[in-house]
């Protein structure tokens, strides 16, 4: 068992939970970040650091990795206590504080906030002949990006109509040696801008889109991808293309894992929540693509607003006497001091 009760914290260390430690900092409380993975920063680190960001206010464009590390920045600055690769197994209500267990042992807390995202990041994956014995690096066959230069000179084949696999099109431009894209419509999920961007790269012989068309086998030669055979999903006509390395980007099974059995009340894959971001356990708040109400929007933007919720709250909730909200950060003396105001 940890040593002290902590007053806030946050499971889950992507952008939703750093914002969430800076607003625990700012005021003033103990805090305490716990996640699964090894490093912070979430899927921005964990799954795309090198896909750019489009949608954060102030920030016209910014690559996924150094969002990341600005995050990391600002919300440690407090100096919250950080633990990694312990996956919170369970919550348990007990005296007036909430337990957690986790295989890095077991902490005591007055609130939480659970910002975990999607929870458990189970990818999706191309069912067909091949794909098992070519999944990794050296085999060629992949299910994110982590690094463009893996790709540097090679013919690539991406599957998806999402907005990752329209990204990586237009992303892997003057790496790949040659970018193909099959996805099963005609019609894509990304944004309508990427995705004209996308075929007027086509058009330009930049890249090559192929619909309606599906991966029937993956092939290799000495344990590397060679060729792909794919048939059209009409007319089922069948192709073969030479690719030395595939990329299916088609999204990711939500599991939130142990927490399905800590007692929250859920929607599908989602923690329902307030307006306050409370949840059905007392002193048990949530935020981020991990909740769901009326009105949700899956935007990292909106994790934001949500986490800055949730910790006033939890505030609120370990002293009644506080105030919801801390006014404008220009006002507070935290900063004011740092300025050598």
């Amino acid at each position: 068992m940890s040593d002290g009760i902590t007053d806030i914290t946050i499971i889950g260390g992507g952008p939703t939970g750093l914002f969430a430690a800076f607003y625990a900092g700012l005021r003033g409380v103990s805090c305490r970040i716990v996640d699964a993975l090894p490093q912070l920063g979430g899927q921005l680190m964990a799954l795309y650091p090198e896909k750019y960001i489009f949608d954060v206010g102030g920030l016209p464009r910014i690559l996924a990795k150094d969002l990341a590390k600005n995050m990391i920045e600002q919300g440690t600055q407090f100096g919250p206590e950080v633990v990694l690769e312990a996956e919170v197994q369970q919550l348990i209500p007990e005296d007036g504080h909430i337990r957690l267990v986790t295989p890095r042992g077991e902490f005591l807390t007055k609130t939480v906030c659970i910002t975990a995202g999607k929870g458990a990041l189970n990818p999706r994956v191309l069912e067909c002949p091949g794909w098992n014995e070519h999944y990794g690096l050296e085999g060629g066959v992949h299910t994110h990006v982590r690094q463009p230069e893996d790709f540097r000179g090679k013919r690539v084949l991406i599957v998806g109509g999402g907005d990752s696999a329209v990204d990586w099109v237009l992303g892997l431009r003057g790496i790949a040696r040659e970018i193909t894209l099959i996805h099963r419509r005609d019609e894509f999920r990304a944004h309508k801008s990427t995705v004209q961007e996308m075929r007027e790269a086509a058009a330009a012989g930049a890249v090559s889109i192929r619909t309606p068309f599906e991966v029937k086998e993956i092939h290799g030669d000495g344990g590397c991808v060679a060729h792909v055979t794919m048939f059209n999903s009409e007319s089922k006509d069948e192709e073969q293309i030479d690719v030395e390395a595939v990329i299916a980007l088609l999204g990711f099974k939500p599991d939130l894992g142990p927490i399905s059995n800590w007692g929250l009340e859920l929607q599908r894959n989602t923690i329902k929540v307030s307006q306050l971001m409370e949840t059905n356990i007392p002193g048990v708040y949530a935020a981020g693509d991990v909740v769901h109400y009326p009105g949700k929007l899956e935007l990292i933007a909106m994790g934001y607003g949500e986490a800055a919720i949730a910790v006033n709250n939890a505030v609120h909730h370990i002293n009644p006497k506080a105030r919801v909200s801390p006014g404008h950060s220009t006002n507070l003396k935290v900063f004011a001091q740092d300025e050598g105001e």
